[in-house]
């Protein structure tokens, strides 16, 4: 169990791609997406994951997070019970400085979504930030995955 710290971005472009040394194709949905638990069921390549989150903070940089590897059997078997409308998306990760950017590019129905995030050890911690970031969107509630679950990007233009 841990505190997760992060922040989020809107990516003005795919530059990232250029940078990124790993990538990797997520499907995940969510058992509960009440704002003050989210339980999220996660298959990323092969590996699959349970995740419980807490509400975050006022600023939507911190919450609480317990996360455990389970079977891919159990995984797929449990996203047949997961609410509606699963997320897709490729990850990429990207080094910058002494920190690691995560980038998903999402589909379906969130397609032409990407955003960007990056973990730190306090909330004001600097890092560096890379040309291709946009305008930040930590803590607006729309660009969590839970909520685009349910209110998907291609309902909003």
């Amino acid at each position: 169990m841990s505190l997760e710290i992060e922040r989020k971005f809107l990516v003005k472009n795919d530059n990232f791609k250029q940078e990124s040394f790993q990538k990797k194709q997520i499907k995940q949905g969510f058992l509960n997406s009440d704002k003050n638990r989210v339980v999220r069921i996660r298959i990323s390549d092969d590996k699959a994951f349970i995740t419980v989150k807490g509400k975050s903070n006022k600023e939507g940089t911190t919450r609480f997070e317990w996360e455990k590897e389970i079977l891919k059997e159990e995984a797929e078997k449990l996203l047949l019970l997961c609410e509606p409308s699963l997320i897709e998306k490729t990850r990429y990760l990207v080094k910058k400085g002494k920190h690691i950017f995560e980038i998903d590019e999402f589909y379906g129905d969130n397609n032409g979504l990407i955003v960007a995030e990056i973990e730190l050890n306090s909330e004001h911690e600097k890092f560096d930030k890379p040309s291709w970031l946009d305008k930040e969107v930590t803590g607006e509630l729309e660009y969590y995955n839970s909520i685009l679950s349910k209110n998907p990007f291609k309902n909003w233009v």
